[in-house]
């Protein structure tokens, strides 16, 4: 069982002890702390926070114990309930609120949860952000208010709603062509609200959905993160009823993929490469993702005369290097979309409305819009930690080692081969380091991996 505190959030698996894992006790410390994270930024008299989760099974719990902690801190609570990560941050804007929190461990499964949080622009917190509530929440030093003082809870569940009529608000959500296709549309919700979000964008813009494991119960069918191996079902149901494609996104749906006609993969890599495609065709500029992405996306970037730019991984940094380069559109290789036209965080029904406006002007299949890019091919593995490990030692090694070639260190390290890359990073979010290679074929990039593994092993000892 695991308790991760991180500058990105406080994640951790339901049950156990106090500290050691997501306690009821851990999440009102960490909220408490959140809360007078809060109260330190903005010097006014009354304080609103969102609050929205997930599906899980202990969402629930979790949420009322953050909302009441934030309300005994004489902080106001939205509370949307079931939500999506993206619309509590549009919540955020529109609410003109001073902070967010999502409860969703995103991919993660379902023995875990996490409380994800948001400032007052409904963005995620920098690294100096997190580190404070950090500090806050092990120092202690916490005021509550006194009883005249108290916060109120007040529930809103229009803001999906809201959110689907600010996506189709934008100019290029081409609703009408849309329509005019009369597609059909398998959807995986994974059992969250996903499940709830997604179908009701289809149907607003004239698209018949067919509903998969979309009910918001937190069992999820399958692992939840959407990777090719899990969705089988999605394929499977997309040949049956001889739909246009299929749409799958994790369980608070920041991350998206497809699946096309003939029940192939996508792959969730090319998902903000096509969405970016379409963009760049009618605004010209430029496009950021993390180091860990494919350079797909610097391909189509450059074809369209825009400069692309990778940035550390995370979505604080892909957003900050976003600002920072004025791209059009970004996000990360693992489906996710950033549209600054909407509010810059991950949004899987932005990124549904602009590749569906895509596939309709495109009038070709979705198989077809996937043969227009440069086929690579991308290998994603872990190595499990122990407390043995000494990661910043291993990284340091792989560093020296690959000294000749193009090396990149500002988040792990990046090795940059003439026909392939490898990508080596302690996790946010679970207790690994990741290894991600790219290649113009799954072998060599699968090859690439193991060889990669097989000398951190060494290393390691």
């Amino acid at each position: 069982m695991t308790l991760i505190k991180s500058i990105s959030g406080i994640r951790g698996t339901i049950g156990g002890a106090q500290g050691e894992n997501l306690t009821p006790i851990d999440a009102v410390k960490y909220a408490a702390a959140y809360g007078s994270w809060v109260k330190l930024q903005r010097n006014k008299e009354a304080y609103r926070v969102v609050v929205g989760r997930d599906a899980r099974i202990s969402g629930e719990m979790i949420q009322q114990l953050v909302m009441n902690t934030l309300v005994g801190m004489g902080i106001t609570v939205i509370d949307l309930d079931l939500s999506t990560t993206p619309t509590v941050e549009m919540a955020v804007i529109m609410e003109h609120a001073d902070g967010g929190i999502i409860l969703t461990a995103s991919h993660n499964p379902k023995q875990w949860n996490a409380l994800k949080l948001l400032n007052n622009k409904g963005e995620f917190l920098n690294a100096a952000e997190g580190q404070k509530i950090l500090d806050l929440a092990e120092a202690g030093d916490i005021d509550f208010a006194e009883v005249d003082n108290l916060g109120e809870i007040h529930k809103n569940d229009a803001y999906i709603d809201m959110h689907i009529d600010e996506v189709l608000d934008l100019p290029l959500v081409n609703a009408e062509a849309i329509k005019a296709c009369g597609f059909k549309v398998v959807v995986d919700g994974v059992n969250s609200t996903g499940g709830i979000a997604i179908p009701l964008l289809l149907e607003a813009l004239g698209v018949e959905p067919v509903k998969l494991y979309c009910t918001p119960n937190g069992e999820f069918p399958h692992n939840p993160e959407p990777l090719k191996e899990h969705l089988g079902d999605l394929m499977e149901l997309v040949v049956e009823e001889g739909a246009d494609f299929g749409i799958v996104v994790d369980p608070d749906v920041d991350r998206l993929a497809f699946v096309d006609e003939k029940g192939e993969m996508f792959g969730e890599e090319y998902t903000l490469v096509a969405v970016a495609d379409y963009v760049l065709q009618n605004t010209p500029g430029n496009t950021v993702s993390n180091m860990s992405s494919s350079r797909a996306l610097r391909d189509v970037t450059e074809k369209h005369g825009g400069t692309y730019t990778a940035s550390a991984v995370g979505e604080v940094n892909v957003v900050e290097m976003m600002k920072e380069t004025k791209a059009v559109i970004g996000g990360e290789g693992n489906g996710g979309i950033i549209y600054p036209e909407l509010h810059y965080g991950r949004d899987s029904l932005v990124g549904v409305a602009l590749f569906l406006s895509f596939l309709a002007e495109q009038k070709i299949a979705v198989s077809e819009i996937r043969k227009k890019y440069t086929a690579y091919f991308m290998s994603k593995k872990k190595i499990e930690l122990t407390p043995q490990l000494d990661v910043d030692a291993i990284l340091k090694a792989m560093e020296a080692k690959y000294a000749s070639e193009d090396i990149n260190t500002i988040d792990g390290v990046k090795i940059d081969f003439a026909e392939n890359w490898v990508h080596l990073r302690k996790s946010n979010t679970e207790p690994i380091i990741r290894i991600y290679t790219e290649a113009k074929s799954q072998e060599e990039a699968d090859k690439l991996a193991d060889r990669i593994i097989s000398e951190i092993r060494e290393i390691a000892g």
